[in-house]
């Protein structure tokens, strides 16, 4: 009997059938990480990793790299601010203030304080969080413009109440612990890498927002806020939540901004101005606001095409606003015609490119066949 059991097992058509179902068991596990977000996401962060690793080669422009993992740190705000305009139709303008205070709080906490980079990043969200509660339960009962108007002001007070308190940031790379080793000289490179994790880290995170209960409540809020009342909504407890991620993620973007950065001059610079929030909201617009793709590519739009690529032609360093110019141009375009933003657009050829194949696929072989 065993024999024949063996016998069976070699049999040509047994094995054509086995490793028929082989091929079809990887294809359908294949074409299900296809469809997997998440699977993108890390994509997207090992070729900015290898990026990295080609120019401490000396492969890749150093300066280049540098501009992208600068322009990833506003991805950060952008992904918050994703969620607070895109699933929540809040306008907010206090962003900048709150980057501020994630840039300050990290300041101190590792250079003042010596505390662990643990800490300081703990410390950076709680202290955001205190100020962000008290300025969304105030703000938050005021919709449109005038919204926008309050945190604007918010962020001015905020602004002068950090720059009150020192006027220049620099932290040596002597003065800062992390991840409990002491005077560990940083380097661009080593908070590239932590940037780029923690880039993938809130893109995942974000994703999940937006497919939970909480996302659609968001998003009904949007569509109708009369609607989702009718459904048991709370609008000032979803206000408030989508407002307090967006703090999160900006206090986040400060920190990374002072661990890449290591110098800020409040004289000139305009992190924690009211451009940085035009700037990320007009990021968002063209990305499109309820895409994390589409956020992400606006916001290499605003800030990565001048770093990466302009600044090395003569013409754009002698004429810097040109590229605010475009970018502002591009926004009143978007907004007339494309109101989704680059997500919009791309799908909008995705089914074109898709209807005309159909079509030509019917003609050919007749439209049952097609």
């Amino acid at each position: 009997m065993n024999k024949l059991n063996r016998n069976y097992l070699n049999m040509p058509l047994y094995r054509a059938e086995n490793e028929r179902r082989s091929v079809e068991n990887t294809l359908a596990l294949l074409n299900k990480l296809r469809k997997n977000p998440v699977v993108g996401y890390v994509i997207f962060a090992l070729i900015l990793t290898v990026t990295q690793i080609l120019s401490s080669a000396g492969l890749v422009n150093s300066s280049f790299v540098y501009a992208i993992g600068s322009t990833l740190i506003f991805c950060v705000v952008s992904l918050g601010f994703c969620l607070l305009l895109g699933y929540s139709a809040l306008a907010s303008l206090g962003t900048a203030g709150f980057i501020g205070i994630g840039a300050y709080c990290t300041y101190y906490c590792l250079a003042e304080w010596g505390l662990t980079i643990g800490v300081a990043f703990i410390m950076s969200i709680v202290i955001a969080l205190i100020v962000g509660a008290i300025v969304g339960y105030i703000s938050l009962r005021i919709e449109g413009i005038y919204l926008a108007i309050v945190t604007l002001g918010i962020s001015q007070i905020i602004k002068e109440v950090l720059a009150a308190l020192v006027d220049t940031i620099k932290i040596k790379g002597s003065q800062i612990t992390l991840f409990g080793i002491d005077s560990l000289k940083l380097k661009t490179e080593s908070i590239f890498y932590i940037i780029v994790g923690m880039m993938l880290l809130l893109m995942i995170i974000t994703h999940n927002i937006m497919n939970s209960p909480t996302g659609r409540a968001m998003l009904a809020m949007k569509n109708s806020t009369s609607a989702a009342q009718a459904f048991g909504i709370s609008l000032m407890k979803y206000r408030l939540l989508a407002f307090m991620i967006s703090i999160i993620y900006a206090a986040i973007a400060g920190m990374l901004f002072m661990l890449y950065n290591r110098y800020v001059s409040n004289s000139s610079s305009t992190l924690f101005t009211l451009s940085t929030s035009l700037n990320i909201l007009g990021a968002v617009i063209i990305g499109g606001m309820k895409s994390i793709w589409g956020t992400v590519a606006g916001t290499f739009i605003i800030y990565g095409i001048d770093k990466m690529f302009l600044q090395d032609i003569e013409f754009f360093r002698e004429n810097p606003t040109l590229i605010t110019l475009f970018c502002g141009i591009l926004v009143v375009v978007v907004i007339m015609f494309y109101p989704g933003g680059l997500a919009q657009l791309l799908m909008e050829v995705k089914y074109k490119v898709e209807a005309f194949i159909r079509k030509k696929k019917e003609g050919k072989y007749g439209k049952d066949l097609g």
